[in-house]
């Protein structure tokens, strides 16, 4: 879905000595908190000693509103979501079946869980499960510690168990099978596609990446946990037909000295001419030239946040999905005016995932009934008062079979 997590390392899954957060950042760690099942750590400037970020107001009921029978009402001025090609398995979480909105496609998903070693450090391993287009069920298949699916669900990428892995596999989605093996120099710990899926961007490390080191454990509350390190190296932009590429140096991204994690993995941006990585100090992103060069925010990506909104821009390039917009005891999200930020239109959800169309996303929200860690995939749409609810809920523990992050592509 990288930020792979803070927050999609940091935040979800294990943070690193953190320093005291600048000017805005609170805001989007309580943001997150409110979305995520995460773990908030702050730290004095010096202090080794980490503690949880104090309790604050989390939605746990949902908003009332008009319902299809399979979801809940949204906060709009009028229309409908369509329900136009939705193929949706509300008994199911993880799904079994194929999940799909017009050609935006659950093509797989992931569960992960830590794995305590000898000396008491822990790996978060994952275990794919992918799309079998025949049988239209999803499958598990644990050869993979890193999976990413190309556009047109025909091919996906993938780096073999034991990480930073030495080559990249192309999986053919249809047979199982890898019909090709890209090897690197450096050892690769995280992939991302192109959007038109001619090229691969491959973040490279030294050391394992979801490992977290017993040696460097740090102080949460009254337990001690062991913690990630840097070991991000570089990345490469690699051609997909011919398997070419151009390695560059780029350690993982710190600040006075403290690291953050073992380094987030980059991506594409929108058009597939920059690089975007996350960071988890203000701004936020920082974006790239191919040559790992910092270069300004493109005007129309001024408001792109993936870390808080993975839908990123709609197909049209005119909206742009925005952060958590809701309350103590209500969930919502908002559209914004990619160039200006301003709210264009206020949604159900706590987290837009994917655009199936210019009005329509798939979104996180909170199951009827449920806590806010109980959440399952809804359509919502702009301008309606109802969602289609599109799987069953998530189990709120991290680390389990229950729960699990989805992988969209256009079919």
């Amino acid at each position: 879905m990288n930020v792979e997590e803070l927050v999609r390392d940091s935040l979800r899954e294990q943070a690193s000595g953190i320093a005291p957060p600048r000017s805005g950042f609170a805001d989007r760690i309580l943001a997150v908190r409110r979305r995520r099942r995460a773990r908030t750590l702050a730290a004095a400037a010096g202090a080794t000693a980490l503690v949880v970020a104090a309790a604050v107001g989390v939605p746990t009921l949902l908003d009332a509103g008009p319902d299809d029978g399979r979801g809940q009402g949204i906060h709009a001025v009028g229309g409908e979501v369509s329900d136009r090609g939705v193929l949706s398995h509300v008994d199911q979480s993880p799904p079994r079946d194929r999940i799909a909105v017009g050609d935006q496609v659950l093509a797989a998903y992931y569960t992960s869980k830590k794995v305590r070693q000898p000396n008491r450090d822990e790996i978060v391993e994952r275990t794919y499960s992918v799309l079998n287009q025949e049988t239209g069920r999803y499958e598990a298949d644990d050869r993979w510690s890193f999976l990413a699916v190309a556009p047109g669900m025909r091919t996906a990428a993938v780096l073999e168990r034991e990480l930073p892995a030495p080559r990249i596999g192309l999986l053919d989605l249809r047979t199982g099978d890898v019909t090709r093996w890209i090897p690197l120099a450096q050892g690769v710990g995280g992939l991302f596609f192109s959007p038109d899926g001619s090229k691969l961007v491959a973040t490279t490390y030294d050391k394992n990446p979801d490992r977290a080191y017993w040696s460097h454990k740090v102080q949460v509350n009254d337990d001690l946990e062991p913690q990630r390190v840097p070991c991000r190296t570089g990345f490469a932009v690699i051609d997909v037909a011919t398997g070419e590429y151009d390695w560059h140096a780029l350690p993982a991204f710190t600040d006075a000295g403290l690291g953050f994690g073992s380094g987030e993995n980059l991506r594409f941006n929108t058009d597939g001419t920059l690089l975007y990585e996350p960071i988890n100090m203000n701004p936020g992103v920082v974006y790239r030239d191919f040559a790992g060069k910092k270069v300004p925010v493109p005007a129309n990506e001024a408001h792109v946040d993936l870390m808080f909104a993975p839908a990123g821009l709609s197909p049209d390039g005119k909206l742009v999905a925005g952060p958590f917009a809701g309350g103590v005891k209500t969930t919502a999200t908002q559209v914004l005016d990619p160039r200006t930020g301003e709210r264009v239109a206020k949604l159900r959800g706590q987290e837009l995932l994917a655009w199936v169309d210019n009005e329509r996303l798939i979104a996180w929200d909170i199951a009827p009934g449920g806590g806010e860690y109980e959440n399952r995939l809804v359509l919502v749409g702009i301008g309606s008062k109802k969602t289609i609810s599109l799987s069953g809920a998530r189990t709120p523990k991290d680390h389990s079979s229950k729960r699990w992050e989805p992988i969209f592509a256009r079919s």
